[in-house]
């Protein structure tokens, strides 16, 4: 639920960006870039800090404090007078919107190793779901009034926090939570340590980083350069946003359970990565709109990459260390987040001012394909590292 209140606000913020600066799209394109970074900035701050948070005295508290969060930060954001407070708004957004990491620790507390990469397949799954239906139900409601998207993303997630008060049980029992909280650990250089004491954990992170930052370029770009290399209209663009969504359901909810079974969580991330770096090279190189589709269902099992890389990370750190884990991965997406759309929207821009001699629109996607053959690479001399997995907390 709370990946719809996410995706309520992609086709909204811009617009309600754009109505304070009175029209001016020039000014609110750099606006919401300027709401991008910030959110990402956060992200990187603060992941950490709840990520330990979550170890020290539970999960369940950390997502009710996500969740209540969340709900004023998108109340706020409904109620905004000028930019500036629409502003603090996305900041107290990116400061509390830890339930994604969250989860994914409480996902490890309650699943077998083995069954991981299957769980946060489905996790992923309903991840990509929300962002099938949330921009179609912001763009409804927006269409009558642009905050009342908000109000809705506020009422899911109060729905959401009192799932957790009254339903969500605890996952993580207090024999297996952090002794104390560490404030050393608790930020983004810290969580650095976490990543380096665990034998190939470090690398399999700077491949998940590589994955994030490579999957930045599509919402980035994909507006401007489909609609300049195609001439996609909004109604084409939208049968797109519809059909990767469901392929990426149906990838991520059917095949990556029987895909790990069969080949294993290092060969499942390997090919998510490969076929990832492929689909992107494909995308870059479709010199017609109906090719760019025909390379969707290839560029969708790229959705077995995370799932994989979770599964195997999951395995190396012990349980009252799996909040600080996804805290320090939501670090480096916050990283992702915020270099990703200079790197590629400047590529892109390049590569359109010489288009007449380089014929190269497609150059920022090549840039994300090669990321991931990057990833690819990385992930055959990390992900064989040594598999050890305490299950006592220090005194």
């Amino acid at each position: 639920m709370n990946s719809v209140s996410f995706g309520i606000m992609i086709p909204i913020l811009p617009n309600l960006i754009r109505q304070f600066t009175g029209g001016d799209t020039a000014a609110a394109s750099e606006w919401n870039l300027f709401f991008g970074a910030t959110w990402g900035l956060m992200q990187f701050f603060f992941g950490p800090i709840l990520g330990m948070l979550s170890d020290r005295v539970g999960r369940r508290p950390v997502l009710l404090i996500s969740f209540f969060g969340l709900a004023i930060d998108f109340l706020f954001m409904a109620f905004a007078p000028t930019l500036w407070w629409l502003y603090v708004g996305r900041v107290l957004n990116g400061m509390t919107a830890s339930s994604f990491s969250t989860a994914g620790a409480y996902v490890a507390d309650v699943t077998p190793p083995e069954k991981r990469a299957k769980t946060f397949g489905m996790m992923a799954s309903a991840f990509s779901f929300g962002f099938i239906f949330g921009p179609t139900i912001g763009g409804l409601l927006g269409a009558h009034d642009l905050r009342l998207p908000f109000l809705a993303a506020a009422a899911l997630t109060a729905v959401n926090w009192l799932y957790g008060l009254f339903v969500l049980p605890e996952s993580l029992p207090k024999e297996k939570r952090l002794s104390r909280f560490d404030w050393k650990r608790a930020n983004p250089v810290g969580s650095l340590g976490l990543l380096r004491a665990h034998p190939g954990l470090l690398g399999l992170a700077a491949v998940g980083f590589l994955f994030q930052l490579s999957q930045v370029v599509l919402p980035t770009i994909f507006v401007l350069y489909t609609t300049y290399r195609y001439g996609w209209t909004p109604r084409i663009l939208g049968f797109t946003f519809l059909l990767t969504g469901v392929l990426g359901v149906i990838v991520q909810m059917f095949l990556v359970g029987p895909i790990v079974s069969r080949l294993g969580e290092r060969r499942t991330l390997l090919t998510g990565a490969i076929v990832g770096a492929v689909g992107f090279a494909w995308y870059g190189w479709a010199s017609k709109g109906w090719l760019y589709l025909i390379g969707a269902p290839i560029f969708a099992f790229s959705g077995l990459m995370m799932p994989g890389l979770q599964g195997l990370m999951t395995r190396r750190v012990p349980p009252h260390e799996q909040g600080q884990l996804q805290g320090a991965n939501q670090s480096l997406q916050g990283i992702a987040s915020i270099i990703g759309p200079v790197i590629f929207g400047e590529t892109f821009a390049w590569a359109l001012r010489h288009d007449a001699s380089l014929h190269a629109p497609g150059l920022a996607i090549y840039v994300a394909s090669a990321l991931l053959g990057l990833a690819f690479l990385l992930a055959l001399a990390t992900a064989r590292a040594p598999v050890a997995e305490p299950e006592k907390a220090p005194a």
